[in-house]
């Protein structure tokens, strides 16, 4: 589990420091995915910076406690986005969709970690 919460952290890291950075300086390559810039697109970059202070802030606690709710607002969201683009070609689509399906097995293992970890209740 341990290693997963690593894995599912340090991708949102790797991901969102270039996504992060290309919204920032408006790069070519950002218009393909994200369309042009637009004030939803600054929103956008709002909620991404979060998730990458997120996610770095908890590389050094790896609570999954706290790793959780992180994970599962990204999932909802990520297999959304197909929906919400009306596209399954995207390239953002896509990857949200693979990221996605690494935080699901994330969180299945911290929920099986937490099931046997808590307390017994009478």
């Amino acid at each position: 589990m341990k290693k997963m919460v690593l894995a599912s952290l340090l991708a949102n890291v790797l991901v969102l420091i270039p996504v992060c950075s290309g919204l920032l300086i408006d790069a070519t390559w950002i218009a393909d995915g994200y369309g042009a810039a637009t004030a939803a697109r600054g929103i956008l970059l709002s909620i991404y910076g979060a998730i990458l202070i997120v996610s770095l802030g908890l590389l050094f606690m790896q609570d999954p406690v706290l790793v959780a709710p992180l994970l599962l607002v990204q999932v909802i969201y990520k297999f959304t986005t197909p929906f919400t683009v009306g596209s399954f070609t995207n390239p953002v689509v896509l990857s949200n969709l693979a990221i996605a399906t690494l935080h699901m097995v994330t969180l299945v293992l911290i929920y099986r970690h937490l099931a046997q970890h808590r307390p017994h209740r009478v």
